[in-house]
């Protein structure tokens, strides 16, 4: 355990942060890039989810064997491992030419991540041992994942503004540098000196049914929901993620000790966590698209307009550690995920003519202050729960529950969308009686539609798309009342089985 003095305690945490924005924030820059890269690269919006979900993907699949490399060869020399990854990832990310090469890099990407995301989180608490002091740092931890996710866009857009899409990779590479040669002097090693064999069975277990279901989701739209090999993946990853559970309880040194579920406190918080960044992650993808392709800013000035998200995430995450002693989890976390559920339904109201300056930014504030004030009180009830030793263990769950619900938000609320707009694109496609060969570039995403429109002289033109628009704000209407149902679920689980106050 790390013995530091309190200035280099707070000196490594931001060391943590630095390695932890990286991270996240490749979660979210792409996002602000996803017209152009449906305009550069001819990507559709199921090729779009993969260059998204490629990356949330392998990190969530991965996160659990990472955390178990961590806590057997050292914390400090995966997160500089993880860095390094990202260094020669990203870099291959920046030149990708087309759809398949981005996706494959973006995967190759989210092993590096798996690797950074766990170790941040396992190595500050080792560092901060005091209860109250480690829910003060987990709250700054917390509060840069929400501001990570705001700054991505903003990066993103600046980026695109005066440089090539590949420069939204490029740019990780100099800040990967920098937190490497800083980790190497200021962060204390720390490793489970208990850590049994490395489980390999689990780690194909648990990847193979993880993968599988986020396909299944991602190309439920293109393959037809009832089509024999949805189907089977649907009903395989469960079965193959319920063999995993089995497996790891029998094993003495599992990768995932599912007994730690037994833990309440330990589960109703991890469900909280996945359900709120299920929604957010599904959510952002569609609103960096209709910042741009419906109200017609910049990528740059999209990515301003999520500022006040940032602000509000920041903000909110330590008050909420505050609040968390004074009333209890409990009540905190259901709160923050029932202003989540509110902010969401808010967006459901969004109209092609809705300003940014109302409704919009309304809403994302009320969702970003939701997060803040559920995911700090989460984050700390599940380290919390756990004694340090196992503090990697703890810390892949946590992140595996973000990641996992945010692939998942993705897949599921991109898929919903896509259901709602491509009907509806290819209905309005067909009432003016356009040639039929342009329909699947309607259907496919509102870039190709709109493209389309644009190539249709006269008034066809203009009222498709005009069509096209309305279109693509029903798909969004549906897919933030999914997400308002999904944290109501949450809020409504926590309140049941969250306990009141942690024991810590």
């Amino acid at each position: 355990m790390a013995n530091l003095s309190p200035a280099r305690r707070w000196i490594a945490l931001g060391v943590l942060c630095l390695s932890l924005l990286l991270a996240v924030v490749d979660n979210t820059i792409v996002n602000v890039a996803i017209p152009t890269l449906n305009r550069d690269l001819g990507a559709s919006t199921t090729q779009l989810q993969w260059i998204v979900d490629a990356y949330t993907l392998v990190f969530s699949a991965l996160l659990l064997t990472m955390g178990h490399v961590g806590d057997r060869f050292g914390r400090r020399r995966a997160l500089q491992l993880g860095l390094l990854l990202f260094v020669i990832t990203s870099g291959l990310a920046a030149f990708a030419t087309t759809s398949g090469q981005l996706i494959g890099a973006r995967a190759l990407m989210g092993i590096g991540a798996a690797l950074i995301f766990p170790a941040t989180l396992a190595i500050l608490v080792n560092i901060f041992t005091d209860p109250k002091e480690r829910a003060a740092a987990i709250g700054i931890w917390t509060a840069m994942v929400g501001v990570a996710v705001a700054i991505g866009p903003i990066t993103g857009g600046l980026l695109l503004e005066h440089f090539w899409w590949g420069s939204i990779f490029m740019v990780n590479i100099p800040v990967a540098i920098i937190a490497i040669a800083l980790g190497a002097f200021l962060l204390p090693e720390s490793r489970d000196t208990g850590v049994g064999p490395f489980d390999f069975r689990g780690l194909v277990l648990s990847a193979a049914g993880v993968g599988l279901i986020i396909w299944a989701i991602i190309e439920g739209p293109s393959w037809g929901w009832t089509s024999p090999g949805i189907l089977a993946a649907l009903a395989g990853g469960p079965v193959i993620l319920a063999v995993f559970a089995l497996v790891e309880r029998r094993l003495v040194h599992p990768m995932l000790d599912v007994n730690l579920f037994r833990n309440a406190r330990f589960t109703a918080a991890s469900l909280s966590t996945t359900t709120a960044f299920f929604a957010l992650f599904g959510f952002i993808f569609l609103i960096t698209q209709f910042l741009q392709l419906i109200q017609g800013y910049t990528p740059l000035q999209a990515g301003i307009r999520t500022l006040p998200f940032a602000v509000a995430t920041g903000v909110m995450s330590p008050i909420a550690i505050v609040l968390m002693h004074r009333f209890g989890s409990k009540v905190i976390v259901t709160i923050g995920l029932g202003v989540m559920a509110l902010g969401f339904v808010l967006a459901s109201l969004t109209k092609v003519d809705t300003p940014y300056f109302g409704l919009v930014i309304m809403s994302m504030v009320t969702i970003a202050a939701g997060l803040g004030l559920a995911t700090s009180p989460a984050t700390e009830s599940i380290m919390g729960a756990l004694p340090p030793e196992q503090a990697g263990a703890g810390a892949a769950v946590n992140d595996t529950t973000r990641e996992f619900g945010g692939t998942l938000g993705v897949a599921v609320v991109g898929s919903v969308f896509l259901s709602v707009y491509g009907s509806k694109a290819v209905d309005a496609y067909r009432s003016l009686g356009l040639p039929a060969q342009y329909e699947s570039t309607v259907r496919e995403s509102m870039g190709g539609g709109l493209a389309v429109a644009a190539q249709v002289p006269g008034d066809a033109g203009t009222q498709l798309a005009d069509l096209i628009r309305h279109a693509f704000i029903d798909g969004l209407s549906r897919g933030s009342l999914v997400s308002a149902g999904v944290v109501l679920v949450g809020a409504i689980a926590a309140w049941i089985f969250l306990p009141a106050r942690s024991s810590s």
